[in-house]
């Protein structure tokens, strides 16, 4: 396999300004049907020296993409024109309470190192998430599981404690991985999974090899490439100039300030999806001042959610409304009435809190999402006309999620959202969950929450949520000023489909199986 592509040459390259970068013309064009060949390489963000193959820690783009997709496989997959399909399930059924569901399993699979995949796999992959001491994202989809069994080789049952309509769309979350049983420490520590690409090389922050798997169960119809290099570039003027410079074919998270320079390239193009992304500023709800909900409330009204959209996604987005429902959710609360940039209302709840003025900080970084750091400081300008005093703490990319996020008081932070909202709620901001970063509670929120996951009726359903989302806008921990489109990019050296996936970044983070050589 050619391994040429270098991260610290890419850093080099970043160094020097992306104006004075060229790309040698291109005379491919875009492919109507996928070919196997050529190997795809990738400069990605949101890479962290302490990832790992372990499914329950990945919370950002780099493991997210070469998790499932890549050498990891989930039981279902959302697709990308949004269709929920069996990956290494077959078929499903429920119980007409949707209490009990059954999955038949495909028969012709192997992990990387000859072992069959079957129904003990299924099973000891989801007890990860539940055994003592696990620390897991994913620890809320799987608990409510309280029996699990095997009915055959090819054949598991689950027993949840209350229904869940959307139960096979959980399966497909990138956390929940399948691992071989009795192995799986090794799996982790080396990267065994039934994925299209088994590892040749990774060095946890820097960079990963994979080399395509042969008689596998997608051929034909997912896999095209040969090979993956992807190399881990947290800066963004570097991501960019590995592009621009032939480095890499597709790099994630456009950086808006050069964007009319990536267009202007005839070898780059663009690829920008609407989906449930959105940035916030999450307050920890169990430490002062933010315990005062009049001091969250002066909050809500200091920022200005047009002012971001319009600096710092340079319109690819929308404004927020501070409750994670995005516009391609199904329940998404359009007539929410919308919080408002207010000084004089925001100095009001001030005042209600017992204060003249609040000084905080507010921890952020380009890691949480690009233009954290400048949203912040207009955060900053905004909230002084209502004597909020934020200082804006510039914290290291390296290590943010695991040094910053969760654990400072106030910190920036991305969230790609979840195809389904019981899915985004019971993840971010179900009481006691290991990401509810805002460690808000809510007894109202939690009996709707429970209600609607039951619920199979779609009226009573859009009720529940909706009422979900004014909750968490009027009274949470989170400020969400605004919705953000997925714009990644690639050179014209490689194509894909006629969709692409709005559920993470990278066409739904399955790029590596999705596109091919032009």
């Amino acid at each position: 396999m050619d391994t040429h592509l270098n991260r610290r040459t890419v850093l080099k390259t970043g160094a020097a300004t992306v104006a004075a970068t060229a790309l040698t013309s291109l005379s491919a064009s875009a492919a109507s049907t996928p070919g196997r060949g050529g190997t795809l390489r990738m400069a990605v963000a949101g890479a962290n020296t302490s990832d790992s193959w372990d499914g329950r820690t990945h919370s950002d783009s780099f493991m997210i993409v070469h998790g499932h997709g890549v050498v990891f496989d989930c039981l279902t997959e959302v697709t990308a024109n949004g269709k929920l399909v069996g990956e290494l399930a077959e078929s499903w059924s429920s119980s007409p309470d949707a209490k009990v569901w059954t999955f038949n399993l495909r028969k012709d699979v192997t992990f990387h190192n000859g072992k069959p995949f079957g129904a003990d796999d299924v099973l000891a992959s989801l007890q990860m998430h539940t055994a003592e001491g696990a620390k897991s994202a994913a620890k809320p989809i799987v608990e409510p599981i309280i029996d699990m069994k095997k009915l055959g080789e090819h054949r598991v049952e689950f027993t949840l404690a209350s229904g869940n309509a959307d139960f096979p769309y959980l399966m497909s979350d990138y956390h929940i991985l399948m691992y071989p049983a009795g192995m799986i420490e090794q799996a982790i520590a080396e990267g065994i999974g039934t994925g299209l690409y088994r590892v040749e090389s990774f060095d946890p922050g820097v960079r990963f090899v994979g080399s395509r798997v042969e008689d596998h169960y997608k051929d034909g119809k997912a896999g095209w490439f040969d090979g993956i290099e992807s190399i881990a570039v947290n800066d963004s003027s570097a991501r960019m100039n590995a592009l621009l410079t032939g480095e890499v074919d597709v790099v994630n998270r456009v950086d808006f300030k050069i964007e009319a320079l990536l267009r202007a390239n005839p070898n780059v193009e663009i690829f920008e999806v609407t989906g449930n992304q959105h940035f916030t500023f999450a307050m920890r709800t169990d430490t002062d001042p933010f315990t005062d909900i009049n001091v969250r409330k002066a909050l809500k009204h200091a920022i200005d959610r047009q002012e971001m959209v319009d600096k710092i996604l340079l319109g690819h987005g929308a404004i927020g409304n501070d409750h994670p429902i995005g516009p391609a959710n199904q329940y998404y609360h359009a007539e929410l009435e919308q919080l408002e940039y207010d000084p004089d209302k925001a100095n009001f709840y001030l005042k209600e809190a017992g204060m003249a003025s609040l000084d905080v900080d507010l921890s952020a970084s380009e890691a949480a999402f690009p233009g954290a750091v400048d949203a912040a400081q207009l955060y900053q300008a905004s909230a002084k006309a209502a004597g909020i005093n934020i200082n804006v703490v510039q914290e290291s990319a390296d290590g943010y999620w695991s040094n910053v996020w969760l654990k400072k008081p106030w910190s920036a932070v991305y969230w790609s959202g979840r195809a389904t909202e019981d899915w985004m709620f019971s993840t971010n901001y179900e009481q006691g969950v290991p990401w509810n970063d805002t460690f808000w509670e809510n007894a109202r929120f939690q009996e709707l929450l429970l209600l609607g996951r039951a619920e199979l009726d779609s009226n009573r359903r859009r009720s529940i949520y909706h009422e979900m989302q004014e909750i968490v806008s009027a009274e949470g921990g989170t400020i969400v000023p605004m919705y953000a489109n997925y714009v990644d990019a690639n050179s014209t050296r490689v194509t894909h489909g006629p969709d692409i996936g709005n559920l993470w970044q990278l066409d739904g983070s399955r790029i590596a199986e999705r596109w091919w050589m032009a």
